[in-house]
């Protein structure tokens, strides 16, 4: 009770129970929101973003790294809300020393000797769920993160509260219901929760690290897998210049022109070659190394955030942008057809005009100027129209994109995306579907189809008892056939999943499988 009395004290000084107070509200809502005291309490009276902004900042951790988490689903709370919220500082007054060290003791056993022997006093940096400390391992210098002591409950016992707070939005308003408040409060707790297990963020690092080993472009520090657990990880320490500090870049050496499109390569090498990309690059959690100045190297840390794309989503965004830079809208209108993103009914002359007058004026723009997170921004926001449900794994995308723009023009005003992004997905496009690309994934597919021809009789068989039972059109199916054959989406597996969709009674999957299993047939028949 205590909690929610502090709660309703800082939004109410803030202002934002005079935002909520003009949302259209049923009379019994909004006369059990007004028996409230919050309207004698002095407020400022400030946009709604700014007031949660605050509001968060001021109820401490949890409500700060919600506001960081928050900040990622633009697609929820609009662009404006999302830029504001990333802006949330997440330092907070650390624990003491001695409690850290019982946590490493706990955690580690006696293999904690060492750390515990050399642990700093005083925290390098202290955040909402953890602080990090240094400390040495055999003469290696090292930093320890740890997570705060008790958190868990001061995690459930706000979102519990926030959860109440989205439940009354969704009931008693078509804004809540439309944004699906409880299900956006749902995920992002499911995210922070997954966040106190540091062993999740300790694979992201390793797995990144393995993707850039010896490479020109990023350096990812060393994970010490003996010293790490649920709530401890232990890594490499790192020395680089923070990526805006201008004066020390500029001061060591390094050419701030190649850096930038270091920035943009590295990105586009997570997205579309490694499709596992840190999706939140933003100045803290990026540096730029400073052993070697000719290398024009960054650094990466904070591995906590990550971002996947399906086979198909990463197919058609990689295409879009390759259409969206040749500016052929047509072509941009289609694949989103063809992706599933917008509606099945949706006009694709009609969809390509809207797309054209969105982007014509960005293209007027020098070309310096042009931002691409703003066009990615525009695509997603047009879609929407046409009722896109953008997943949040393109969110994350269009985040990260913005973070990595933002951070190569601090360093180079006049970066030229074109000349960097064009070629690399003009390149990975051929690579993964030119004809050599397309005979490596059939080669690759062999032993998969191979496995599975045995049980082909039986399995094609119950593909056409499938096909017999659905409403579906024929000539709609092929229509998919042909949409899945285009993206890549053959192989053997597609008809183990058929018998798995048609054994389980989900007629949706089936579907959805046969036209793998069709695709897959095709393949073979070539």
């Amino acid at each position: 009770m205590i909690r929610l009395l502090q709660i309703i004290w800082v939004a109410s000084r803030q202002g934002l129970f005079w935002h909520l107070a003009k949302l259209n509200l049923p009379w019994h809502t909004r006369a059990m929101l007004f028996a409230l005291p919050w309207w004698l309490i002095p407020a400022k009276r400030q946009p709604i973003d700014i007031a949660l902004r605050t509001t968060l900042e001021q109820l401490g951790p949890v409500p700060i790294k919600f506001g960081q988490l928050l900040s990622t689903r633009g697609d929820i709370v609009g662009q404006e809300m999302a830029t504001t919220l990333s802006s949330l500082q997440d330092d907070v007054p650390p624990f003491d020393t001695d409690t850290a060290r019982s946590i490493l003791r706990d955690q580690l056993g006696p293999q904690a000797a060492p750390l515990l022997k050399s642990l700093s006093e005083q925290p390098l940096a202290s955040a909402s769920i953890a602080q990090v400390h240094t400390a040495k391992l055999d003469d290696k210098d090292v930093v320890v993160k740890i997570v705060r002591p008790n958190i868990d409950r001061t995690i459930e016992r706000d979102f519990g509260w926030l959860k109440r707070f989205a439940s009354l939005i969704t009931n008693n308003t078509t804004l809540g219901k439309r944004l699906r408040l409880t299900e956006v409060i749902d995920d992002l707790h499911a995210i922070l929760v997954s966040e106190l297990d540091l062993r999740l963020e300790a694979g992201n690092s390793a797995q990144l690290r393995a993707n850039f080993l010896n490479s020109p472009l990023l350096y990812v520090p060393e994970v010490f897998w003996p010293f790490c657990s649920e709530r401890v990880m232990t890594s490499e320490r790192i020395y680089g210049i923070g990526v805006d500090q201008a004066e020390k870049i500029d001061s060591a050496g390094f050419d701030r022109k190649t850096l930038a499109e270091h920035g943009v390569e590295i990105f586009f090498t997570q997205v579309f070659e490694h499709n596992f990309f840190h999706a939140d690059m933003h100045p803290g959690n990026i540096m730029v190394d400073s052993t070697d100045a000719s290398l024009n190297r960054y650094i990466g840390i904070d591995c906590a955030i990550m971002g996947t794309l399906s086979k198909e989503d990463q197919f058609y965004m990689g295409h879009n942008l390759i259409a969206i830079f040749e500016q052929d809208y047509q072509r941009v209108a289609d694949l989103h057809i063809q992706s599933g993103w917008v509606g099945a009914d949706t006009k694709a002359h009609e969809f390509a005009a809207t797309m054209r007058s969105l982007c014509e004026p960005i293209f007027a723009k020098p070309l310096g100027e042009i931002s691409l997170a703003e066009l990615l921004l525009n695509l997603f926001a047009t879609a929407r129209r046409y009722d896109m449900r953008v997943q949040p794994s393109l969110v994350l995308l269009q985040k990260t994109l913005l973070h990595v723009e933002g951070l190569g023009r601090s360093l180079y005003p006049d970066l030229d995306l074109w000349n960097t992004a064009l070629p690399f997905l003009k390149r990975w496009s051929k690579q993964q579907f030119g004809p050599l690309g397309v005979a490596k994934t059939i080669a690759s597919d062999i032993p998969k189809i191979a496995e599975q021809m045995p049980l082909l009789p039986d399995r094609l068989r119950r593909l056409y008892q499938v096909i017999d039972s659905l409403d579906k059109p024929r000539d709609s199916l092929l229509d998919n056939l042909v949409k899945l054959a285009t993206c890549g989406a053959l192989g053997g597996t597609a008809i183990y999943a058929l018998t798995l969709a048609v054994e389980s009674g989900s007629l949706t999957a089936a579907a959805t499988s046969v036209v793998l299993s069709l695709a897959t047939l095709v393949a073979i028949s070539r």
